[in-house]
């Protein structure tokens, strides 16, 4: 099989603004124009349609990474690299979905966009720092909600230190690396 016909998941976890879905459409351009088969599953998105009901509990918050997990895996399994920028707060969660991809022997990669709560609240991009700060939302992960920081992520992207381009080519030398370019 080429190269370009391998999947994988490249899953970025990271606080709310923290660059996720920034980085993984940068990354996902320079893989489609290099001719390989691409899908982000953006964690806004899949909460629209694949678990709409699911509320922001810890069971809630654990079966949508789950029902992420298993699409990822799903579409790597026929050569896709599936980008998946999810906040996954809890590291049972992100560990249930690397053993899922290892079982199926599909190319798995954590990457932990390292952007701290501090410089996501100035960037608040969906006003979700500024409603929880007015008391209108409450369960804002690393906020007033936990967020499991990864003790061993496979990358950890200072977003906040680079530009999207560096932190994209950062997570493109690692796949490199791994043998799932």
């Amino acid at each position: 099989m080429s190269g370009t016909g391998q999947g994988a998941t490249i899953w970025l976890t990271g606080l709310p603004s923290a660059g996720k879905t920034t980085l993984a459409r940068a990354l996902a351009r320079r893989l489609a124009a290099e001719g390989h088969r691409v899908e982000v599953l953006d964690g806004d998105e899949i909460r629209e349609f694949l678990s709409a009901g699911l509320g922001f509990s810890r069971e809630d918050r654990h079966l949508n990474v789950q029902r992420i997990g298993f699409v990822a895996e799903l579409l790597a399994s026929h050569g896709v690299k599936a980008l998946v920028p999810v906040i996954a707060p809890y590291a049972d969660s992100r560990e249930a979905v690397r053993k899922r991809h290892q079982a199926a022997g599909t190319g798995y990669v954590e990457v932990h966009v390292a952007t701290p709560v501090e410089v996501c609240a100035e960037r608040d991009v969906k006003g979700l720092y500024a409603r929880q700060a007015a008391g209108e939302l409450t369960g804002l992960t690393g906020v007033d909600d936990p967020y499991e920081i990864p003790e061993a992520p496979d990358l950890r992207i200072a977003a906040h230190e680079q530009s999207v381009e560096e932190s994209a080519a950062a997570l493109y030398a690692l796949l490199g690396e791994r043998g799932l370019l």
